[in-house]
């Protein structure tokens, strides 16, 4: 029987392992962290920049086994949940900028010369759409 714990110990560490890898291989793919680098002009400060990343995806993990209770004020959920949104605003301007997503739409829908237009509607359609949510849906 301990045999098979260890086991089943050493798969679960693995398959951690490689989920972790991929997401912040993930990150690195889509170039947010050297972005971020450019933008800030932090080049000297790189470790931590990457020892961000690879403690978010560890905590990360283990909040999403553990399914831990927090109690909390409302003031510093607000700031866990902008923290949230900055991040995944990010990740999806980053993947939309990988991938070339505006210009893209932008000549199917024949808006070249107006995709500021279209990307003030993204922006404020995920704004609008997120305080929704947040007004009506979640209890504080």
């Amino acid at each position: 029987m301990g045999l098979k714990i260890l086991l089943v110990i050493f798969v679960g560490i693995a398959c951690g392992i490689a989920v972790g890898a991929g997401f912040v291989a993930f990150l690195a793919v889509l170039g947010i962290i050297p972005r971020l680098i450019q933008l800030t002009k932090t080049a000297k400060m790189l470790i931590y920049y990457e020892l961000a990343a690879v403690l978010g995806v560890i905590c990360g993990s283990l909040l999403g086994l553990l399914e831990p209770v927090f109690f909390l004020s409302k003031w510093l959920m607000m700031v866990v949940g902008i923290s949230y949104g900055i991040f995944i605003g990010m990740l999806a301007a980053a993947l939309t900028e990988v991938l070339n997503v505006f210009p893209i739409l932008a000549k199917r829908i024949k808006l070249e010369e107006r995709l500021l237009y279209l990307l003030m509607a993204f922006v404020f359609g995920k704004i609008f759409g997120s305080l929704f949510h947040w007004i009506y849906f979640v209890d504080l």
